[in-house]
């Protein structure tokens, strides 16, 4: 107005001054009326979010129900109900979208259109694999390969699970590593699971030793199942076994198989029982293979019992002490 005014007073700038005025107002109106005019539609649209957040909100306590153990429904798992609704709450907001997005103010225009196809490619082209990872991450859910806490192998890494999220799964080690692994290499892999039959069937831990034919099988079988007594940790029901796995062109193959029901003490028990083998084998003269065989020495490799504890052991170092193990 003030700009109106000064130009008016002048009579080279007088006609301009008189433009400048509509100038303004025109888009101002132009403005308004579009507002009043897409007024239904932003109410339509308020009204669509208002009904969809209370559906999300009653959609939620029905999960929370199913996962709290409130509501049972047949065939389904608890640990299922998170992940469930979000699938169900992505459905429920892309179904209001699809509704909503007729009477969004400007979406008939070729400009609003241009934009959304833009933003749809460059969405697909860049989020591949993050897909490839949400997916794998769902399957591997209701695959119920494995849950938190269980003791796993992939491929070449074995470890305790600490976290699974939508894209990526946590591992620990025994030595305390921590690993991430996509889901997507996971669904494509092979999942040795120890935990889930472990506390209903027991985990069997298996190790091989190859002996001379010269020595009983009746005799190598005993001593193996006497280790195996005088492991701690082992179950002594299922029984401990022992198969002979192959007649070798040195040696025979024994394979010793026991049962445990915690597969998180893998790493000390196999260290216990190799070092009780060691211990019996040793105080009933019986050598065990070397790799490369060549011919029986004069003198049996066994390691009397008056030498277990050569310096730097000591006696207070047992066999069965597994306390330093993990």
């Amino acid at each position: 107005i003030y700009l109106h005014s000064v130009l008016g007073l002048y009579p080279w700038t007088r006609p301009f001054a008189a433009r400048l005025l509509t100038l303004i107002l025109d888009p101002l109106q132009a403005m308004g009326l579009g507002l009043l005019k897409s007024l239904p539609g932003l109410i339509f649209v308020a009204v669509m979010v208002i009904v969809t957040r209370y559906v999300l909100k009653v959609t939620r306590l029905f999960f929370d129900s199913v996962e709290s153990g409130t509501v049972t429904l047949a065939r389904f798992d608890r640990e299922w109900a998170m992940p469930s609704y979000r699938i169900t709450r992505l459905l429920i907001i892309a179904f209001a979208v699809v509704v909503a997005y007729p009477y969004i103010p400007g979406s008939s225009s070729e400009a609003f259109k241009g934009i959304s196809i833009f933003l749809g490619v460059v969405f697909s082209l860049g989020s591949t694999s993050v897909i490839a990872n949400m997916m794998a991450g769902y399957t591997m859910i209701y695959r119920r390969a494995f849950k938190v806490g269980d003791r796993i192998s992939i491929d070449t890494v074995t470890g305790d699970v600490t976290e699974r999220r939508l894209m990526v799964t946590h591992l620990r080690t025994v030595k305390n590593e921590e690993i991430v692994v996509p889901n997507s290499t996971i669904i494509n892999s092979n999942i040795v699971n120890y935990s889930t039959l472990a506390a209903s069937r027991g985990l069997i831990l298996h190790t091989t030793v190859g002996i001379g034919y010269e020595t009983p099988w009746r005799q190598v079988e005993a001593m193996l199942l006497l280790a195996a007594e005088r492991t701690p940790g082992l179950l002594r029901e299922p029984a401990p076994f022992v198969l002979q796995k192959s007649l070798g062109d040195f040696a025979v193959n024994y394979e010793l198989n026991a049962y445990c029901d915690d597969p998180h003490a893998m790493a000390r028990l196999y260290t216990a029982m190799h070092r009780n083998i060691l211990d019996v084998f040793n105080e009933h003269g019986v050598q065990i293979m070397t790799p490369a065989y060549e011919g029986d020495p004069e003198i049996p490799k066994v390691v009397p019992r008056d030498q277990w504890y050569l310096s730097p052991a000591t006696p207070a170092q047992a066999p069965d002490d597994e306390r330093s193990i993990p």
